[in-house]
Order: structure tokens, then sequence, then C-alpha cells
């Protein structure tokens, strides 16, 4: 991905890259699965794979490559489908981007109490203040996370937050996937 900034960490750029990637689809997309590989290892152990994604010897490339997974099951709850995730030993790391809406902290307090489920997200569907959002959130096998935050109304690769802590209930759920 060209247009990828260099971050201070082979995670972060992965991530960062999987939002860039994903950007370029549109949104309205369904959640996405990557697995990621260590580049270097990828090059020497399956060089056809390598070169079919283009990370032939001499090029400068992340330490990281994301391998984008099948489509996650329509209808089945994103917690359901990670809880059945098992990843070989040579992915060091995944990472899922999901779109959701999400509200200020200011209008938490506005959230009636006997909300939940179906009522809740339709509650917030409605919300003036709501935001739509889209996630990129990743974790390596040894806890290390990161993550990416596009809101959809400053589309822009200069307007992503990013940070380890930034979905935190998501980065738990991807750090599960590695546990024996």
């Amino acid at each position: 991905m060209s247009n990828t900034p260099m971050a201070a960490s082979p995670l972060t750029r992965a991530v960062l890259e999987i939002d860039e990637y994903v950007s370029g689809l549109g949104w309205d997309q369904p959640a996405r699965l990557f697995a990621l590989v260590d580049t270097a290892r990828l090059r020497s152990q399956e060089p056809a794979l390598a070169a079919q994604l283009g990370l032939e010897d001499g090029q400068a490339s992340s330490a990281l490559t994301p391998i984008e997974q099948e489509e996650i099951p329509a209808g089945k709850p994103l917690d359901e489908f990670l809880g059945t995730i098992a990843w070989p030993d040579a992915v060091v790391g995944c990472a899922l981007t999901v779109e959701r809406l999400m509200l200020p902290p200011s209008a938490e307090a506005q959230v009636p109490e006997d909300l939940s489920g179906k009522k809740l997200t339709q509650w917030v569907a409605k919300h003036p203040d709501r935001q739509e959002v889209r996630m990129t959130v990743a974790v390596l096998r040894d806890g290390t996370r990161d993550s990416a935050v596009r809101l959809r109304e400053k589309d822009s690769p200069t307007e992503v937050l990013t940070g380890g802590a930034l979905v935190p209930g998501l980065a738990e759920a991807l750090a599960a996937t590695f546990e024996d």
C-alpha cells in the first residue's frame, strides 16, 4: 500500500495498511478478518505466495504482511465466529475491520436503562449525535495491540486515529483467538 505512512511499529503500519485497503472498498462493508504473517518468513517459506502478493526479495515492505481471510459468515454474531478461530503457528497476529455506530460520551447518559440488543441498536441508529466509524484492530501473539479508527464524516487518511487501547473489547476477543 503506497500511501501508508511510515509508522513507528510494524503493527501500526499493518493496521494502517489494512485501513487504507478497506477504505478503498468504500463504506457499508462487511467485517473483514486478516492473518498477520512475518514478511521475511513468508518470503523464505512461501516464495510463490510472496511473489503473488508482490513481496519479491529486495523490495522494501512492512515486517508484517496482512492476508485477508475468507468472508465472515453473515448472520453469525462476531463473538461466536471469533470463538471458532484457531491460527496456525505461521500466523503471528490477526486483525479485524468492522463498521459500527457510536455515540459521544455525552450521549451515553441519555441511553434508556431498559434497552438492550436490537432495541438499543435501533435507538443508537436514530440518535442525532451518532457517528459511523470503521475500526481496524490488530493483536499479535505476544499481546501487542494496535488499532485505527476512521469516522465516516472525516473519511481521510490524515484523520485516522491510532492507538493500542482504542477498542479494548475487540482487541481482547482477537487475542483470545491465540489462546490454547
